[in-house]
């Protein structure tokens, strides 16, 4: 009879640690894999590589595999359509070639996908996880794996999360032609985040100290979706990230036939709110939407977005308020 492979789907966040905790406990092998999908802070990564030998100290192993997206070619195949197409779609021969100078691999998986894209994921068009991990993870370690033996992949996903999973199932199946079966495991779907905080404090297994500084996501930083709190706190403690966003958005555009991409959502701050309603898109022909140098200096505003709170960076720089938004105060 072949045996079952049970695969453990990292993010470097607290719910695919309590995984972790859930299968040491378990007591029988199995591997942990996460996608490095270019867009995470390092902070995470020293979690992940102490994560890694945490469970190396127990089960032994090679620890945490890593897998990372590859756009080589379809890169390629939007440099061929942008050559071909866009001159005749009246693009200015300039942004032509300008975006033709921009399409090559960058060896970044989350600015390759979005060079590629010509844009960067949004609430609607959430595209990141789908290529950079799913994908990924699918194509370099579930699909060899199934091509011999049955698998059980554990994934932390929690109904309390979000309404979309108000309704998620702990067990389901995949079958394709070919394969071996697929199993989805989400065990902590019952859980809420103390419950998972306390499980891995209990454990005495590590936690990313993220969380600590006021971050409510760690797989990528920032997240598209990052909260106002969560932005500030990034401006605040590590404006090198922001930077980074900046310095891609000023590529993104240069791939994006409009000539427009913002990394946060372009309604973000109220000035952005004031251009969508007016009906501005953005772009070759238009004011551009805020940067991310913008959304991080509006993050740092009270409730109106108009004033910045000077109460709130006071409280900040003399660490007297609690950053963290699980209570996990350093």
């Amino acid at each position: 009879m072949t045996s079952t492979a049970h695969i453990i789907n990292i993010s470097g966040g607290k719910d695919s640690g309590a995984c972790v905790e859930l299968a040491l406990l378990r007591g029988n092998p199995f591997r942990s894999v996460i996608a490095d999908t270019g867009n995470e802070s390092e902070i995470t990564w020293e979690h992940v590589d102490r994560l890694s030998d945490h469970i190396r100290a127990r089960i032994g192993g090679d620890g945490i595999e890593v897998y990372r997206a590859d756009f080589t070619d379809r890169i390629a195949r939007k440099r061929k359509f942008v050559a071909d197409n866009w001159p005749n779609q009246g693009v200015p021969e300039s942004d032509v070639q300008a975006a033709l100078e921009i399409l090559q691999p960058t060896g970044n998986p989350f600015l390759d996908l979005c060079i590629w894209k010509g844009r960067f994921p949004s609430r609607r068009a959430q595209f990141c996880t789908e290529f950079l991990k799913y994908e990924a993870i699918w194509q370099q370690c579930l699909m060899p794996t199934l091509q011999n033996q049955p698998v059980i992949q554990w994934i932390g996903v929690r109904r309390d999360e979000s309404v979309a999973r108000a309704n998620a199932q702990s067990w389901r199946t995949m079958r394709s032609t070919g394969l071996h079966q697929l199993r989805y495991f989400q065990p902590l779907i019952h859980w809420t985040a103390d419950n998972v905080f306390s499980f891995t404090r209990a454990r005495n297994a590590p936690i990313n100290p993220l969380y600590m500084k006021g971050m409510k996501r760690v797989g990528c930083f920032p997240c598209i979706n990052a909260s106002k709190n969560e932005i500030e706190q990034i401006s605040r403690r590590y404006p090198e990230a922001i930077e980074r966003i900046a310095t891609w958005e000023s590529i993104v555009k240069k791939a994006s036939k409009r000539g427009a991409a913002t990394f946060f959502a372009s309604k973000t701050t109220p000035r952005g709110a004031a251009m969508a309603r007016a009906g501005i898109k953005g772009g070759r022909n238009d004011a551009d939407f805020p940067d991310a140098f913008e959304v991080a200096e509006w993050a740092k505003t009270d409730r109106t977005g108009r004033h910045r709170d000077w109460i709130l960076e006071a409280e900040r720089e003399d660490e007297g308020l609690c950053a963290s938004q699980y209570g996990l105060c350093e």
